[in-house]
Order: C-alpha cells, then sequence, then structure tokens
C-alpha cells in the first residue's frame, strides 16, 4: 500500500522551509520520490548534486528539495534546507514500501520451546529458531534464517531471508541484516603441526551494537577467544568479510568486497570503500577514509585520506609504465652514481 503525505507534513519531518509554487498548496499529497528527469504530479525530487542543476528548471516533479543557494534555479515547489540528500533520504523512509520479511509466525517455522520471544515477533516459513534464543519485540526474522543457540536479537531487529545466526550472537536494537549474511561463523583459526593443520575452536562471539545494518552474503566470523565486536551505528556493504576478533568503531562504513583480517581495531567515522583490503592485528585511528582498492598493511594513526589502488589507464600507456617500473632500480643506481661523482 502507497502512502501519500502532505508537502507541509514532509517539510516539518525533514526540518525544510517550504516554498509553495503558484497554484499549489501545502496539503498537496506526495506518494512517491523519482529522478528529476523523471518525476511528475506527486512525486519529490531532489538536487544533491550542481551537475544537475540544469534538470531543476524543467522538471515536472511536484515538489524539489534544494539548498538555499539554489532557490533561484527552481520553478517548482521547493523545500530548502542545508543538506538536501538528508533529506531525500527521510522523505525515501517516510514512503518506505519495503515489505515485511514475515508476518505472524508461520506455521512451519521450528522454534524451539526454551527460546523466548517478545512481543509481535514475525518468524517467516522455515525458519529455525534453536534453544535459548531470546527475540526482542517487533522482530522480524524472514524465511529459511536460522538462529543458533542461546543468542540474542534486540527490539525491532529485521533478518532478511536465509540469514544465518551462528550461537551464542548478540545483534542489537534495530539493526537490518540482508539475505543470505553469516554471523558468527568460525574464524579462520588454524596450528600446523609438520605439515597438517589442526584446527582451532573459536570460543568467542559477535556483538553488534544498535543502528547496525548489514548487506547481503557478508560473512562476520566469531572471535576465537574474545569477541569480535560491531559498535553502534557500523554500517557494511554486500559481499564483505570481516574476519575473527575484530572491532569496528562506532558510525563507521564499509563498502562492497572489503575484507578485514583478523584481531584488527577500527576506529570511529571511518570510511572504507570498496575492494579494500586491510592486513590483520593493525589499528586504524578514529576519522580515517580510505579509497577504492587500497591494501593497508600497517597500523594508521593520523586521521586522513589514504589510497594505494591504482587507477586503470589505457592498455598501451599501462605497458609503458611497467616498462619503466621495471627499470626503476637500474635508473636509481645511475642516479645514485651521478650524485657521488658531483660530491668528488
Amino acid at each position: 500500500m502507497i502512502n501519500a503525505i502532505s508537502l507541509k507534513d514532509i517539510a516539518s519531518a525533514i526540518g525544510a522551509q517550504l516554498h509553495l509554487a503558484e497554484g499549489d498548496s501545502e496539503n498537496s499529497l506526495i506518494h512517491s520520490i523519482s529522478t528529476l528527469a523523471k518525476a511528475g504530479d506527486g512525486q519529490i525530487s531532489f538536487l544533491a548534486n550542481s551537475k544537475y542543476r540544469s534538470q531543476l528548471a524543467s522538471t515536472s516533479a511536484q515538489a524539489v528539495i534544494i539548498g538555499a543557494d539554489e532557490q533561484a534555479h527552481c520553478l517548482r515547489t521547493a523545500l530548502v534546507m542545508p543538506n538536501p540528500y538528508v533529506g531525500f533520504a527521510k522523505v525515501a523512509q517516510l514512503l518506505d514500501t519495503t515489505p515485511a520479511s514475515a508476518h505472524d509466525i508461520s506455521p512451519r517455522a521450528v522454534i524451539d520451546p526454551t527460546a523466548v520471544l517478545g512481543t509481535n515477533v514475525k518468524v517467516g516459513a522455515n525458519a529455525v529458531i534453536e534453544r535459548g534464543v531470546k527475540l526482542g519485540a517487533n522482530v522480524e526474522i524472514g524465511a529459511g534464517c536460522f538462529v543458533g543457540q542461546d543468542s540474542i536479537i534486540g527490539a525491532n531487529t529485521k533478518l532478511w531471508a536465509n540469514v544465518t545466526i551462528y550461537h551464542r550472537v548478540t545483534l542489537g536494537q534495530d539493526c537490518l541484516v540482508q539475505a543470505n549474511t553469516v554471523i558468527g561463523s568460525d574464524g579462520f583459526g588454524y596450528a600446523n603441526e609438520k605439515g597438517k593443520w589442526i584446527k582451532i575452536p573459536q570460543l568467542g562471539r559477535v556483538i553488534v551494537g544498535d543502528r547496525v545494518e548489514i548487506g547481503a552474503s557478508t560473512t562476520i566470523d566469531r572471535g576465537a577467544l574474545d569477541d569480535t565486536i560491531l559498535h553502534d551505528g557500523v554500517i557494511i556493504d554486500n559481499q564483505c568479510q570481516i574476519a575473527h576478533n575484530v572491532v569496528i568503531g562506532e558510525n563507521t562504513a564499509i563498502a562492497g568486497c572489503t575484507v578485514v583480517a583478523g584481531s584488527t581495531t577500527i576506529g570511529r567515522n571511518c570510511s572504507i570503500a570498496g575492494l579494500v583490503g586491510i592486513n590483520g592485528h593493525i589499528d586504524i585511528c578514529d576519522g580515517v577514509f580510505i579509497t577504492g582498492m587500497s591494501m593497508i598493511t600497517k597500523s594508521i594513526t593520523v586521521a586522513g585520506v589514504y589510497s594505494s589502488g591504482m587507477p586503470a589507464v589505457p592498455n598501451k600507456d599501462w605497458r609503458k609504465n611497467m616498462v619503466a617500473l621495471k627499470n626503476i632500480d637500474n635508473l636509481n643506481q645511475r642516479i645514485k652514481t651521478l650524485e657521488k661523482l658531483q660530491t668528488k
């Protein structure tokens, strides 16, 4: 069912100033969001990047969320606020049509009688809730999920289909876990005895704070002895690997396909782009931004932007650069020789 919200209520909800176009009303209803190029009556759009300013004059959107500096270019009803992209995010929440991951408790769910379910819990078909599990109020467990022994899931947390939560895992309140993610699997712990691998049982837990969101097909390993910990507000994209005993600070964001090796600590308010590899047993301080495809091999102790990935270039240029790279040692030796001659 599609919600419809008045412009007045939207402006109040997102903290924007409403400037009505001629003939429009504060009670006009908005039912959905679209781009500037495609929006029409009853739809709201936004401008967060000045390169799309040309579309502002021609858009047919009922209303547009903009910054104060764009108001002179807007011919439609405007909702003016300091950060239009945040406004877009809040309106998207208001108009969200995403369904529940489960409805009621399916008769095909398997729930151990010792499990404790809070009020209004929903469990989908073929989900398994094992012994000693505690589910808070309004928790949604999607179809085919597995929640292992003695795990705790906080109020209002939502698991999409086929999520696997191993034993003794704790998820906080208001979390979202996308489909096929695994939380609490064994970390990669082995000892080598004369060429044979001896498995080290992983005895720690995974502790996830409140308001954490984890993307699809991501894996978060349990600790070997101590716990793997994701603090409040962490967001992790799809297909990431978080190894055993990793600790991630509040409000840090990690983009897709990034890998964090074991026993690494990442600080608060960090942003880690996609395809980043982070070595084990290192510390990354608060406020670090790591660009895509970087390889982090040592601790980072000063906040800032760090990069090591090489952008793509035409193959012809890349081949020339690789030839030059192979000759760097020889060139370096020649420079040292010349420097010695100059000092004589």
